[in-house]
């Protein structure tokens, strides 16, 4: 499996943009066109292109570096190869490269589904770390979301404070002005 950081112009990214659109609904997700700005763009943000040994792409994970510490915020792999463990090597291969605090955002527990993914993160090494965040909407007048923080230590690296993470999250993911 290999992780490889992509713009619009790959090949493979309208793989990318047909998943993102399908596994994530309108509140949990940017528009496709600032989505495509931000990966041609925006220096801080990647877009990590997983495929397996004969090149076939299987799934992508989103991030951003703030120095400090990464956040993951979209990470889908293809329906038909879930449950055969790419989302496990996946995730542990971005761990590896990133080697700094790494924060994401889940649904709180409520459904089957939102248990098991927190207990896929959990299973790599994230702990809940803050249940009062609230997600930002994504666009003018949508809807905010009530959501969990995880984050995932890395050795040797201090975690930064849930204030700073959140403002950061708000300001440069969100655009939300102080």
């Amino acid at each position: 499996m290999t992780l490889t950081a992509i713009r619009t112009d790959h090949v493979h990214y309208p793989f990318v943009e047909q998943l993102f659109m399908a596994a994530f609904p309108e509140d949990e997700r940017r528009p496709v066109s600032e989505q495509r700005w931000n990966m041609d763009t925006h220096p801080a943000f990647t877009c990590f292109l997983a495929t397996d040994e004969d090149g076939a792409p299987i799934g992508f994970i989103t991030g951003w570096d703030f120095g400090t510490f990464c956040y993951v915020e979209h990470f889908a792999t293809d329906p038909a190869r879930r449950n055969g463990g790419w989302g496990q090597r996946i995730l542990q291969e971005l761990l590896r490269q990133l080697n700094r605090p790494t924060v994401l955002e889940v649904e709180h527990p409520t459904e089957e589904m939102s248990r098991r993914r927190i207990g896929f993160y959990e299973r790599q090494g994230f702990t809940v770390w803050d249940r009062t965040y609230i997600q930002p909407s994504y666009r003018p007048g949508g809807n905010s979301l009530p959501l969990y923080l995880m984050l995932h230590p890395a050795e040797g690296s201090s975690a930064p404070s849930t204030e700073e993470v959140t403002r950061t999250l708000h300001r440069e993911v969100y655009g939300v002005k102080e």
